[in-house]
């Protein structure tokens, strides 16, 4: 792909990272060359946090600036994938409805078209905002996210059939003998169920609630930050969740794109799937740890060796897989 952008702070067989605004940087991207956006900006939350996110005022103008810049970037058949958290409008305990004017203006000014809407259940998500769920106990948890499924055109690239859900045990009978457990009839509605399940697909169609914990506690990127002392990133997703989207709506060789990387775990999901992957985030040190996610197992002397070259290098690297072993090479800026 022929690009404009900036020498990149890292590359691997399959991906590049980049340190710089997205809003700078998506302009320096060919036209229709995505196939897919996933990202999951800065939520607009009531506090500030280290990692940056705008103030709820200002949050849906700020977003939607990026808008026509990802129109312009994404194939035909492309998908814009957007992770939203919900939140309570400030000193009130009543819902923000940021995420919903995000997706009406985003479909109503800028042309997308809601091909789905999806739902991120976390069961592992604390309670929160403490003063009206644990404290005056006036509301519940609040453990799911709003993920808009954006399109340019009304058929996006698309197979659900990538994507089965294990069957049940129930299910799993009724294809080994159908004749013995179901016995169609018309259901309440009067819908007719009259079709014998006597073939395996490999899966059940899954529904659009993606019921995936974000329970990483020992992963190797937590477990090199930890060695090298560096500070993780505090908002990271599980990997599980851009890479069902990642096998749903691309194949293998197409591009993904995350335009807020943060610790570049859907860089990580599309390197492991085969895609091509492109990842602007502005905080340099977030970027740069997120090199551990593209490494093989290293001794804890050579990894602390290893991050203070890294560190003092003014050169950007390449991950180059070498006979089974992840070399890290200097590539010159010329």
């Amino acid at each position: 792909m022929s690009m404009t952008l900036p020498k990149e702070l890292y590359k691997t067989r399959w991906g590049e990272a980049f340190v710089g605004d997205s809003l700078e940087l998506l302009p320096k991207l060919p036209p229709e060359s995505i196939d897919l956006v996933f990202t999951s900006p800065p939520f607009a939350l009531q506090r500030e946090k280290e990692y940056g996110n705008e103030k709820q005022e200002d949050y849906v103008e700020w977003l939607l600036g990026f808008a026509e810049h990802i129109k312009r970037v994404l194939k035909p058949t492309g998908s814009f994938v957007l992770d939203l958290g919900g939140a309570y409008v400030s000193g009130r305990p009543v819902r923000s409805l940021h995420n919903f004017r995000v997706l009406l203006r985003l479909c109503d000014e800028y042309g997308f078209s809601l091909a789905e809407e999806f739902f991120w259940h976390n069961p592992a998500k604390l309670p929160s905002p403490i003063e009206w769920v644990n404290r005056r106990k006036i509301r519940a948890k609040d453990s799911v996210n709003t993920i808009w499924w954006l399109s340019k055109t009304d058929f996006p690239k698309a197979d659900v059939r990538r994507i089965p859900t294990p069957y049940s045990e129930r299910m799993k009978q009724l294809i080994a003998d159908s004749e013995r457990f179901y016995h169609p009839k018309k259901r309440p509605s009067g819908h007719d169920i009259s079709s014998r399940f006597s073939s395996d697909n490999g899966g059940a169609i899954p529904p659009n609630l993606l019921q995936i914990p974000n329970t990483e506690s020992n992963s190797q990127y937590l477990r090199y930050c930890a060695a090298v002392k560096v500070k993780s990133h505090p908002a990271r997703f599980p990997e599980k969740l851009p890479a069902f989207f990642i096998q749903f709506l691309t194949e293998p060789g197409d591009t993904v794109l995350d335009i807020f990387a943060g610790s570049n775990t859907t860089g990580a999901a599309a390197e492991h799937m085969g895609r091509h992957w492109i990842a602007f985030e502005k905080d340099r040190n977030y970027l740069l740890a997120s090199i551990f996610r593209f490494i093989e197992e290293v001794p804890p002397d050579e990894l602390i060796e290893l991050w203070h070259h890294i560190q003092s290098s003014e050169y950007p690297f390449e991950i180059v897989r070498r006979q089974q072993e992840m070399v890290f090479m200097e590539t010159s800026t010329q």
